[in-house]
């Protein structure tokens, strides 16, 4: 695909969300939330957490991240045997989908969420490179999936910097088919010339390492090591949340996620899925869009995993949490899935929220929100051969060939009048979930922190001893060699 130029002024909606969400009102509970001051925020999560210390928090909050700028985190909305209401953090992405599933907060502002994104997280981080003259380099948006939500983001930002900006593919399969990588910058390029790109908006999402280096200078959000670090790694991210709880935990903070296992090898997964009651998700840590993810609530699904050729040598093993008769049995008692609100015909299906959150004005604050729900209802009893899968997977991207995807809008659960009262959340839900998504996008930013040297190198060793695959490393390794290899050639074709 030629690269796209969007150009100043050139907005339209019907390009850039689904068409449900063009004419959707949004729910007056929802508007309400995003409205909220921070300090009122506050002020009802330490009541409903009185043991939460408040300067913390705040602090917390008020607190600017280095790397990790946006993310969006998956949320469910869980109970435990004793009836405590519970968000768990499942994952937390840094190129997170959700602008185009999210109704308009201003009806007079058509560009919705990704004008805020824009105008609030990304200028003001690059404002002296947009200074430059459109002769001194481009700005771009990097993308490999999810077009009709990249693309706004472009079109939203050649608006906000009045001058064009390049919308960039960069697939795996491809990666410099327009980009060449020369001294650790990026350059474009267009019109039959080579120019370098001052900055860039991130959208690729799949193994993001294997094209855009770690030690690459010209300026992304969010740049790569917020990947390596649990934006994009499973593995990563489930030891950030221990090392933020270990330090938070004490002042009333804690990131509630599912029993974890890391660093799992093949043969051991049968033993932790005993360990969990027969009951488990297997998952490749460093895959998304739902692939790589194994239920496992029987023996078959067991053998089929283990029958299956997979890409990397580790993996994640968690509890499951499903219907509370089929739920995992772990050390910490069980949880179960609350999930929506029975329908005409009684059904109740498994959903996940996902909270999409970012550094704007000196504060985090929340960007866009919607929920997915999985495509067959949850019964008390499974049926024996049932697909756990299609009862407890949400995931609305779906692949259909090499670096193809497509999407399953009919189960979006938007946060408008008509679908908001399916998912029986409250303000005080909302509260919780997003003080969860902050918690969670620290706990990577401070791993983050922790990979990058005092001169921007990459501590190898430290990586190594958190993720200990071998085909990540080597995949790693492979875009640093990129990084330093590709002068030459970038070089002569100038």
């Amino acid at each position: 695909m030629a690269i796209e130029v969007f150009t100043p002024g050139e907005f339209e909606a019907e390009r850039h969300f689904y068409p449900r969400a063009l004419n959707a009102q949004i729910h007056p509970l929802a508007s309400a939330f995003f409205r909220m001051p921070i300090d009122r925020l506050v002020s009802r999560y330490c009541h409903l957490h009185p043991y939460t210390d408040r300067a913390t928090l705040e602090e917390l909050l008020r607190t600017p991240p280095r790397y990790l700028r946006w993310s969006g985190s998956d949320i469910f909305n869980v109970s435990t045997e004793d009836g405590v209401r519970q968000k768990l953090i499942v994952e937390t992405n840094s190129c997170p989908s959700g602008q185009k599933s999210f109704p308009l907060l201003d009806e007079h502002k058509e560009e919705g969420g990704y004008w805020r994104l824009m105008e609030k997280t990304f200028l003001p981080l690059f404002s002296k490179v947009l200074k430059k003259s459109e002769d001194e380099g481009v700005v771009a948006v990097l993308y490999d999936k999810n077009v009709m939500e990249s693309s706004g983001y472009a079109q939203v930002l050649a608006t906000l910097t009045n001058r064009p900006v390049y919308f960039i593919e960069c697939k795996h399969s491809d990666p410099f088919k327009h980009l060449e990588l020369s001294g650790r910058r990026l350059y474009a390029r267009v019109d039959g010339k080579t120019r370098p790109l001052l900055c860039a908006f991130r959208y690729v999402t799949q193994r993001p390492w294997t094209r855009l280096p770690f030690d690459i200078k010209t300026p992304i959000l969010n740049p790569v090591v917020a990947c390596l670090a649990g934006g994009r790694n499973k593995t990563s991210a489930a030891k950030a949340y221990e090392l933020f709880n270990g330090q938070f935990r004490s002042r009333g903070l804690e990131i509630q996620t599912p029993q974890s296992f890391t660093n799992v090898r093949k043969a051991e997964v049968p033993l932790l899925v005993a360990q969990l009651g027969g009951k488990a998700v297997v998952k490749v840590p460093y895959l998304n869009a739902g692939q790589g993810i194994h239920t496992i609530v029987s023996d078959d699904e067991l053998e089929a995993f283990m029958d299956e050729q997979h890409p990397y040598d580790e993996f994640i093993v968690q509890q499951l949490v499903g219907n509370f008769r089929w739920s995992s049995t772990t050390t910490r008692g069980k949880v179960f899935n609350i999930g929506t609100v029975p329908d005409k015909k009684c059904r109740i299906y498994a959903f996940d929220m996902r909270m999409m959150v970012a550094w704007q004005e000196e504060r985090y604050a929340p960007v866009a929100m919607y929920a997915r729900r999985a495509p067959l209802p949850m019964t008390s009893d499974l049926e024996s051969g049932a697909s756990s899968w299609h009862i407890l997977g949400t995931n609305l991207s779906k692949k259909v060939g090499d670096e193809q995807w497509e999407t399953e809008p009919s189960r979006l659960l938007m946060m408008d009048r008509k679908d908001f009262s399916r998912l029986g959340l409250g303000l005080d839900d909302l509260i919780e979930a997003f003080v969860q998504a902050v918690l969670a996008n620290r706990a990577i930013d401070d791993l983050a922190r922790k990979l990058v040297k005092r001169g921007g190198g990459f501590r190898r060793d430290l990586f190594r001893s958190l993720n200990n695959d071998r085909r990540l490393i080597e995949e790693i390794e492979l875009g640093l060699t990129r990084s330093k290899g590709g002068a030459a050639t970038a070089a002569g074709d100038r």
